[in-house]
């Protein structure tokens, strides 16, 4: 049975192509997603996306996934650094979560280095471009793998 992954875009995520380009490049978040979904139909993963700027929309969603989904791929944004309530929520999912960033959150301003989700990530991917996307992907696929053994 195809395993189903809710991938999470937090504020601003919807601008990327336009928005930064030195550091998160020129790819929009529709072209990522067409390579995640080239990805999961080659790796027998159903893949689910969902973007939102408001904190509230992401709570929702993250709660929803609870009851449908196999694993949750989120990249926060800058809710990563500030979201207890998003904090919150993951706490509640049993399934695995990996955290997911472009730029390495380390190589910039120090309130970046600094994330309310990591502690209940499964792992953690940054610094890779868009790659991680696909890295991500790879990692709860693994994952999930490894806990059917």
């Amino acid at each position: 049975m195809k395993k189903k992954i809710l991938v999470i875009n937090g504020p601003n995520l919807n601008l990327l192509g336009e928005r930064e380009k030195d550091k998160y490049g020129s790819t929009s978040l529709k072209e990522i997603e067409g390579q995640c979904l080239n990805f999961s139909k080659k790796n027998n993963l159903t893949l689910s996306f969902f973007q939102s700027n408001v904190e509230g929309e992401i709570i929702n969603a993250i709660q929803e996934s609870r009851k449908n989904m196999d694993g949750l791929i989120i990249n926060a944004g800058g809710y990563t650094h500030t979201s207890v309530a998003i904090h919150d929520a993951l706490k509640l999912l049993k399934i695995p979560i990996i955290e997911l960033h472009i730029t390495n959150i380390y190589n910039r301003e120090d309130f970046r280095h600094k994330s309310l989700i990591s502690k209940l990530a499964t792992g953690i991917i940054c610094g890779f471009g868009i790659k991680g996307y696909i890295m991500a992907l790879e990692a709860i696929k693994s994952n999930l793998e490894n806990e059917n053994r």
